[in-house]
């Protein structure tokens, strides 16, 4: 600093001490993404914005890679880093709107019911992978994250008198989604898992793709993965079970690098010192 005099390291919304941070960081949040998004493109109304911008054809990875690199953002970064990316998604929402040729519905992105069902759906999935993978959250620690998260749920314009206060509220409000027939298989819906299936993974992602893949369909509750027309048998139920199980053994012996994602490991850097890079800037140089 110029007048000889340290600033505190800026933690972001959150920082390290937060349970958002002890669960944001694990490698599993790109189950929960995947499994997440899955959820989202079951809306018809989201699947509606998504065809509007035509995101699933240009780039099929655009919407599950914004999706991580937002959450990342918003936990990771700086608040002007997360201010910065929320701003983008909101710009971009605000363009988003129409009649969906599915339902006939009006559908516009910046609808609270369908941002909580993204918000939702994302949270859910999180908390799952972490819990089977990790450990279980206490009552009060999954009700402090649910209260972080609502930090996130307001910068992207939905109020957190809309989202229900507790977890298990949360719980209950994706639980009666589901139950609805709110959710369709539309086009759209296809895309998706057609590209959690067979889409061109990422070089960095191929080794651990496919139990993702398998994970990601094989946690939905059980209407999404009829409507996702997921082959699903008691044998692959245990399947699925032993290896998160296995997976939660190992992952403590596991190089940080294996454990916890990018932008989590290089925020502790920047609050340690080693560097000053935002979150895009440090990613540029791995």
């Amino acid at each position: 600093m110029s007048n000889g005099q340290t600033s505190a390291p800026d933690t972001g919304y959150f920082g390290p001490e937060s349970i958002t941070w002890t669960v944001n960081q694990e490698i599993t949040v790109l189950f929960g993404g995947a499994r997440s998004l899955l959820m989202h493109a079951a809306h018809p109304l989201i699947a509606a914005g998504a065809r509007q911008t035509s995101m699933y054809q240009r780039d099929s990875w655009a919407r599950l890679i914004r999706t991580l690199a937002l959450q990342s953002t918003m936990t990771f970064g700086t608040r002007q880093e997360a201010d910065e990316a929320a701003e983008r998604i909101n710009r971009l929402h605000h363009r988003i709107n129409g009649t969906d040729p599915v339902t006939g519905e009006r559908y516009d992105a910046l609808d609270h019911d369908l941002l909580l069902w993204v918000h939702a759906a994302l949270e859910v999935s999180s908390v799952y992978f972490f819990e089977r993978t990790v450990r279980p959250l206490t009552l009060e620690e999954r009700d402090r994250y649910h209260r972080e998260n609502l930090v996130a749920a307001e910068l992207m314009l939905l109020p957190g008198a809309k989202v229900p206060p507790t977890y298990a509220g949360l719980e209950e409000y994706v639980h009666s989604v589901v139950a609805s027939d709110r959710l369709l298989a539309t086009d759209v819906s296809e895309n998706v898992a057609d590209l959690i299936r067979r889409g061109p993974v990422p070089v960095t992602l191929k080794p651990i793709w496919a139990f993702i893949r398998f994970a990601a369909f094989g946690t939905l509750p059980p209407p999404l993965r009829d409507l996702y027309e997921v082959r699903w048998s008691p044998a692959r139920e245990r399947l699925l079970r032993f290896n998160l199980w296995l997976l939660g053994r190992v992952r403590p012996y596991l190089p940080r690098r294996f454990r916890f994602i990018g932008p989590a490991r290089w925020a502790y850097e920047r609050l340690a010192g080693k560097h000053n890079l935002t979150l895009a800037e440090a990613g540029a140089r791995r």
